[in-house]
């Protein structure tokens, strides 16, 4: 993929993560869920796991409104193995002062790469009675986060002494929708200042690829890195649930049907995905994976090595 010339007048680098998908080369990421506890040693195994496989790992922030460990706190955490981390931020915890806090905080400690995201309702997890801020919508955060790096300003107007080093991104679904309206969900969060977008699982080639052609037709993968996401299936009661439960996420009738009738799900799951990313190569705009395994991190090491994807570029 050719770098694209909104970040060649960035000369800063403090995102490896960045100096990837701005060199061109095919990223590889993969998501980390934070433990239910105090502790970070199960996220420090799940790293250890994971971190010659992959380029950054996302760190949830309380993904589907459970709590656990801060995104924060665990973005350091798998610092200390070496994992560069992207650190998960949702819009339903915090106001605006706290958002920018933390913010400032995770600059400070050397956390650059921030995915934002608007978040599960409160009634998806285990507090239904918390309140949720939503203080701001994605696009304002993802301004709000521009504003503080490039022009050392808070949402408020007020300055920064010094300003953070962020690269930010955001999230899209490839839903099966009119163009126009597709188009435009992405190129409001472009437009605020994203420089990746992750995507929600991909199980269907066709309706991803009719998603890239307009992220190509409209100038959008140029302008931003679209890294396609992927999630291996375990069983076939995880692929019904994705399927008629998750909104944004399309499963066919043939990845329900050879998840029916597998003699061994796991492996009918992981052969899908690797057919899948191999078809996701294929597609031009596309700037990379990013791998969902929802705590089966262990298939991470498999999946990308026999996709082809190892070893994984050297970048200072």
């Amino acid at each position: 993929m050719a770098q694209r010339a909104s970040d060649t007048a960035d000369i800063r680098v403090t995102s490896r993560f960045k100096g990837i998908l701005q060199s061109g080369r095919f990223a590889v990421t993969c998501e980390l869920g934070p433990p239910q506890g105090s502790t970070i040693e199960p996220l420090i195994q799940k790293a250890e796991t994971v971190k010659k496989f992959v380029d950054a790992a996302n760190l949830t922030d309380c993904t589907g409104a459970m709590v656990r460990l801060s995104s924060l706190a665990s973005s350091l955490a798998v610092m200390q193995t070496g994992l560069e981390p992207i650190m998960q931020m949702t819009l339903r915890d915090r106001n605006r002062i706290g958002m920018q806090s933390d913010l400032l905080g995770a600059s400070a400690l050397g956390v650059h790469n921030i995915l934002c995201l608007y978040g599960d309702l409160p009634a998806a997890g285990n507090e239904k009675e918390a309140k949720p801020v939503y203080d701001m919508n994605t696009e304002a955060l993802i301004t709000t986060i521009r504003g503080m790096r490039d022009e050392s300003v808070l949402h408020g107007g007020g300055k920064i002494s010094v300003p953070p080093d962020f690269f930010i991104g955001a999230a899209a679904s490839p839903v099966r929708e009119d163009s126009e309206q597709r188009i435009d969900r992405v190129i409001r969060k472009v437009d605020a200042g994203a420089q990746f977008i992750q995507t929600q699982p991909v199980f269907d080639l066709e309706l991803f690829g009719e998603f890239m052609d307009d992220m190509n037709s409209s100038g959008i993968s140029g302008k931003c890195h679209i890294i396609a996401g992927m999630m291996p299936l375990r069983s076939l009661k995880m692929a019904r649930h994705l399927r008629e439960q998750m909104h944004g996420i399309t499963v066919t009738d043939e990845v329900m049907a050879r998840m029916e009738k597998a003699d061994s799900q796991e492996q009918e799951g992981i052969g899908i995905s690797l057919e899948t990313i191999d078809g996701l190569k294929k597609i031009r705009g596309l700037a990379g994976i990013h791998i969902m395994t929802v705590s089966w991190e262990q298939a991470i090491p498999k999946i990308v090595e026999e996709s082809g994807l190892t070893p994984r570029p050297v970048f200072p």
